[in-house]
């Protein structure tokens, strides 16, 4: 069982602090603004449960890679493609390529990827 410690904790607030902002963004029609955000979201959940393991959590790549370990860990494949698509959030933020329907249906993984990733502190 891992248990999140105070450090840990920060970044799961600091996770739902942004999706209520990326939230608020979509509904003001805010779509690049609201990219960013969700990615953000992600990136702190990320770093939660990197933080609560001990693992680096300070670069992308040790992002990416806390995501690759985690699905070696729990065997659940699902959390590679919602981190891809939270991904391109962040990609949507510098090139706004995403119509709102897209960017609604990423949003819905970087929202399910924060959950899993909660659940995963939590267990």
């Amino acid at each position: 069982m891992v248990r999140a410690g105070a450090r840990a904790k920060t970044y799961l607030d600091a996770s739902e602090a942004l999706l209520a902002e990326a939230e608020e963004l979509l509904a003001s029609g805010d779509l690049r603004e609201a990219s960013e955000k969700f990615w953000g979201a992600v990136v702190q959940a990320v770093k939660a449960v990197a933080e609560a393991r001990g693992w680096e959590h300070y670069r992308h790549h040790h992002i990416s890679r806390a995501i690759s370990r985690l699905v070696a860990e729990t065997g659940d494949v699902e959390l590679s493609r919602l981190f891809s698509s939270a991904e391109r959030l962040h990609a949507n933020f510098y090139e706004g390529f995403m119509s709102e329907l897209e960017l609604r249906a990423h949003a819905e993984d970087a929202r399910r990827l924060v959950g899993k990733l909660g659940a995963l502190l939590a267990s």
